[in-house]
C-alpha cells in the first residue's frame, strides 16, 4: 500500500477554496492507488478562540505557552471545530473521511517538552493501530488527523502539526511528505521559488539567514523526515493542490539532487 501524507496548514484554511482544491488532489491520488493521510493544524482559528475567550498567550522559541486552561481550548478548536470543518468539507465533495485526534485514538504519544512550555508535548511514539485500521478496511477512506499528543499518563498536549506529520509519515513508511500551505514554496535568497533541494543546500540557506521564521521550524521537520527514511518531502501552495501531478509545483526536498545554486 502507497501512502502520501499531507499536513494541511492552518493558516491556508482561512480560505475555504483550500479545501475544494485539496478535494480534487485526494480524488487524483486515490485514482491512482494512493492512499492520503491527512494532519492539519489550525494556530489561526486557536488564536481567534483564545482572543474570544479573553485568554492571551505567549510564544517561547516560535513554540505557544500552554497552560492548562489553554489545553482544552486548543484541544476543541483542533479535534472538534477544524477537523470537523475539513471532513465536513471533503464530504460535501464526495470523499470519504473520519476525523481522528492524536490524543484520543492513541496515534501521538508525547512527552513533555520542557517545564516553561508547559503542555507542549515532543512525539515519543506514533500508534498506528487506528490509522492502519482505517486503511485496511476500506480502499477510499481518508484519516484526517488533529495534532492533539497523550501523555504517558493520560494527560494532554499542544503538538506543533509539523512534527506531527512528520512523524506519522515516517512510521507509516510514506513515499512522500507534503506540506500544503499559504506560500509557494521555498524561496531563495533573490526570491525566486526553488524547485529542488537537498538536506545539505537547505542547512546552507538556514546558515546564511535565507531561511528563517515559520519557514525554518518547517524544514527542520522536513529534513528529520528526509533523515528518517521518507523518501521525498514537498512544500507547496494548497490553493493549487488540484495541480499537483500535472508538472513542477513547489518545492521538492530529496535524498540525492545537486539543485542549481
Amino acid at each position: 500500500m502507497e501512502v502520501v501524507v499531507l499536513k494541511l496548514g492552518g493558516a491556508s484554511l482561512q480560505n475555504l477554496e483550500t479545501l475544494k482544491s485539496l478535494s480534487l488532489m485526494l480524488k487524483d491520488l486515490l485514482k491512482s492507488g494512493v492512499r492520503p493521510v491527512i494532519i492539519h493544524g489550525g494556530g489561526p482559528a486557536i488564536n481567534e478562540e483564545l482572543t474570544r475567550r479573553g485568554i492571551s498567550w505567549t510564544f517561547i522559541n516560535g513554540q505557544r505557552q500552554t497552560t492548562p486552561e489553554m489545553m482544552e481550548v486548543i484541544e476543541e478548536v483542533l479535534a472538534k471545530n477544524v477537523n470537523g470543518l475539513i471532513v465536513h468539507e471533503l464530504k460535501s465533495s464526495g470523499l470519504k473521511t473520519i476525523g481522528l485526534s492524536g490524543a484520543e485514538d492513541k496515534i501521538l504519544f508525547c512527552s513533555q517538552t520542557n517545564a516553561e512550555l508547559q503542555q507542549v508535548g515532543k512525539v515519543e511514539e506514533v500508534g498506528l493501530s487506528s490509522i492502519s485500521r482505517t486503511l485496511e478496511n476500506s480502499t477510499d477512506v481518508i484519516p484526517v488527523i488533529a495534532p492533539i499528543g497523550i501523555g504517558y499518563q493520560g494527560e494532554k498536549y499542544n503538538i506543533n502539526a509539523d512534527w506531527a506529520a512528520s512523524k506519522i509519515a515516517v512510521a507509516l513508511h510514506a513515499t512522500k511528505l507534503i506540506f500544503l500551505t499559504d506560500q509557494n514554496g521555498i524561496l531563495d535568497g533573490e526570491g525566486a521559488l526553488i524547485d529542488v533541494a537537498t538536506a545539505e543546500y537547505i542547512h546552507d540557506m538556514i546558515r546564511t539567514g535565507v531561511i528563517h521564521g515559520g519557514m525554518y521550524t518547517k524544514v527542520l521537520t522536513m529534513m528529520m523526515a528526509i533523515d528518517e527514511g521518507v523518501p521525498e518531502v514537498q512544500v507547496l501552495n494548497a490553493l493549487l493542490s488540484h495541480q499537483y501531478g500535472r508538472g513542477p509545483l513547489g518545492t521538492r526536498l530529496v535524498d540525492n539532487y545537486s539543485p542549481k545554486c
